[in-house]
């Protein structure tokens, strides 16, 4: 998952899951989905007024974050024909996803963590600009 947070049904992981399937049929691997759709679903009806309940289940889903991997292939498949499947499967979900290999630099929220960025550079505080130069940056609105 690579834009924002999502809400992703499980109808919609399966629908992926069998792309992928599909995409590498006849292949010796191994698909393991790493997100279980395990909240509850409730509706209720257009118009109905206020109160009288939480409505009926609807379908199952999942609450999945930036950065969060959905599926992991394991096997000896060529990487383009892996791409590809994944591609397919990231058309068919809402989003916007990245396919990422083992052993790339991690990544925390949707920056890259790469080589000799530390944790504590990444959560220290922005610098803050003195006025004058930041003022010096911003165009007058009247003519001098």
């Amino acid at each position: 998952m690579r834009d924002h947070d999502r809400r992703i049904s499980a109808k919609q992981l399966q629908i992926g899951a069998e792309t992928i399937r599909k995409r590498l049929r006849g292949q010796r691997y191994r698909l393991y989905t790493r997100v279980c759709a395990n909240i509850g679903v409730y509706t209720s009806g257009n118009e109905v007024r206020m109160g009288k309940g939480k409505g009926s289940f609807d379908y199952w889903a999942a609450r999945v974050a930036v950065s969060r991997i959905l599926f992991e292939l394991k096997g000896d498949l060529h990487e383009q024909i892996v791409r590809d499947a994944f591609r397919l499967a990231g058309n068919k979900l809402p989003g916007l996803y990245e396919f990422v290999r083992k052993g790339e630099p991690p990544v925390m929220g949707i920056t890259k963590v790469e080589a000799g960025t530390t944790l504590e550079e990444m959560q220290r505080p922005r610098l803050k600009l003195p006025m004058d130069i930041t003022a010096g940056r911003i165009p007058a609105t009247t003519p001098p």
